[in-house]
Parts: C-alpha cells; sequence; structure tokens
C-alpha cells in the first residue's frame, strides 16, 4: 500500500477567529492560507506524487490546488474526506462552546460523542478510515499520495491506524496546513513517519529524500 501525506487545509477566517467551520460553504483561505498552500507546494515539489486527492471543501481544495499544480496533477475530490458534520455547533466560537457539557464529553470522552443534531465521533472515524483505504486501494505500494482534509478528521485517522485509543485522539495536535505521513503496510499495519510536519520545520531536501526511499522513488 502506498505511502500517504495527510495534510490539513491552510488558514481561514474561521480557524484565525476559533469558530467552527465545519461543512459551512464559501469559507476560503484567507491571506495566511494562500501563503502557506504556496509554500507547501514548493516544499513537496520534490516528492514524487502520484495523485492529490482532497475534500470538496473550499478551504482543502485551495490548499490541494497550488500541490497538485506543481506536479502537474488535477485534484480529485472526494466526498469522504469532508470535514466532521458539526450540526447545530457549525459556525459557533469555541469560547462560546466551552461553557457546554457537551464540551468537556468531546475532549475527555470522545468515543461516547454525538455532535448536536450533526455527525458521532466513531461514525466519522469509521468514515474517514474507510475513505484512506478505499483511496490506497487505487495505488500501488511505492507511490505516494496526498490526501488534504481537516484537523479532526486526520487525527481519527491516524489514532485508529497507529492503534490509539478514539478517547486519546485529541492528545494529537495539527497545525494548519501541516504534513502527517503514514506508511501503509496492509496486514503489516501502519507506521506514523512524521506528525504535524509544516514547511518551517522540513524545508531541506534531506528530508524529502527519506519519504523517496521509503516510498521506492528515484
Amino acid at each position: 500500500m502506498p505511502t500517504v501525506l495527510l495534510i490539513r487545509h491552510g488558514d481561514n477566517d474561521y480557524a484565525k477567529k476559533q469558530r467552527l467551520a465545519g461543512r459551512l460553504p464559501g469559507i476560503h483561505l484567507n491571506e495566511k492560507g494562500r501563503a502557506q498552500a504556496e509554500e507547501l507546494a514548493r516544499a513537496l515539489r520534490e516528492v514524487p506524487l502520484k495523485a492529490v486527492y482532497s475534500s470538496p471543501l473550499e478551504r482543502a481544495v485551495e490548499t490541494a490546488q497550488p500541490i497538485a499544480e506543481a506536479h502537474g496533477l488535477k485534484v480529485i475530490k472526494r466526498a469522504g474526506l469532508i470535514e466532521t458534520d458539526q450540526g447545530m455547533w457549525e459556525g459557533k466560537s469555541v469560547k462560546s462552546l466551552r461553557r457546554s457539557k457537551e464540551w468537556k464529553s468531546v475532549h475527555l470522552r470522545p468515543s461516547r460523542f454525538h455532535h448536536p443534531g450533526g455527525e458521532s465521533m466513531l461514525h466519522q472515524q469509521m468514515r474517514q478510515v474507510e475513505e484512506i483505504e478505499a483511496i490506497c486501494a487505487l495505488h500501488k505500494a511505492k507511490d505516494v499520495i496526498a490526501c488534504v482534509g481537516h484537523g479532526d478528521p486526520i487525527k481519527l485517522v491516524i489514532a485508529h491506524l497507529i492503534g490509539l485509543p478514539l478517547d486519546h485522539f485529541q492528545r494529537l495536535m495539527l497545525d494548519t496546513a501541516s504534513v502527517s505521513t503514514l506508511l501503509m503496510k496492509g496486514e503489516w499495519g501502519t507506521m506514523l513517519l512524521n506528525l504535524n510536519w509544516t514547511v518551517k520545520g522540513f524545508g531541506t531536501k534531506k528530508n524529502f529524500d527519506i519519504l523517496n526511499f521509503l516510498a521506492g522513488g528515484p
């Protein structure tokens, strides 16, 4: 199975103001987010990507586009990579939600949490993992692919694939425009090669040579 770069989308005004964007339409990258996407595309230009997949939401597609263009590829939108259905929480500020009982539950007992009017964390994890596995099934073991998505979904995928209990997934941290890399080994399990890798932390060619070696690239 391939090496998978799980990329969180770039900055946007909802993330900047600590509001939950969820699946709300029309949320685009802000100036910082667009700069992040361009920097990420330049940083990944030597990684031999075979495909770039993305959540269909604007902020994810806008992050994926420069990466795909740098490799002469088109962004492939996958509905299964979409953000959590946050139901009644969409558009609300983190500050206001912190006063609710549910906020404590989603951080301490996420395996039992269901977004009011939306999606449970357990269902979301199953959906995302199935989607990543379906995408991987389209590729050869030596391929390197990128999947651009959202914070919690990416953390949930990583938690499942490395055997971290769902109730501990919030212990993982992901910055905007970060890359977390999984070496998928099928029945032999999954290796987490890096977590929350940002341009400032991996801007040298040496780091990409490691990725190329693991993926069987040039």
